[in-house]
């Protein structure tokens, strides 16, 4: 009986890892998209955002959001949060990034729990101050 019992808890096992691989591959919920921002996105916001982001964001993006920071686990590349790649997510799909994390092997740790959502959108905010500019 060990012997079947051996395989299938590996395949279950690796089930499950595959599992939780592409449900983190898969990126923001769509219904993220339709998120829309309560936080006005005013000089006291982005202020706070900017102070939110020093404390938790920097380590991983760098101090000027280029992906360069000096904490990021290792083989990773975090992106650009000032690129257009970035900036042309709603702010929703911003917004549950910060709070849900992402990465195939979970590389950003969701902040759901560490910041209060108000916090979250502050830090939206701060992104989209210090993004590209879109040409019109």
């Amino acid at each position: 009986m060990r012997n079947v019992s051996s395989p299938l808890a590996l395949a279950a096992a690796w089930l499950f890892l595959v599992g939780l691989t592409g449900i983190a591959q898969s990126g923001p919920d769509p219904a993220a998209k339709k998120l829309k921002n309560p936080v006005p996105s005013n000089s006291e916001s982005i202020a706070a955002g900017q102070q939110l982001y020093g404390k938790y964001c920097r380590f991983c993006h760098g101090a000027d959001a280029k992906g360069n920071g000096p904490m990021a686990p290792k083989g990773t590349h975090p992106p650009d949060l000032t690129s257009g790649k970035v900036q042309d997510l709603t702010d929703g799909e911003i917004f549950a990034v910060i709070r849900d994390g992402t990465g195939p092997h979970q590389e950003m740790k969701p902040f759901k729990g560490k910041m209060q959502e108000q916090e979250m959108w502050n830090v939206v905010n701060y992104l989209r101050s210090i993004g590209a500019k879109s040409k019109p």
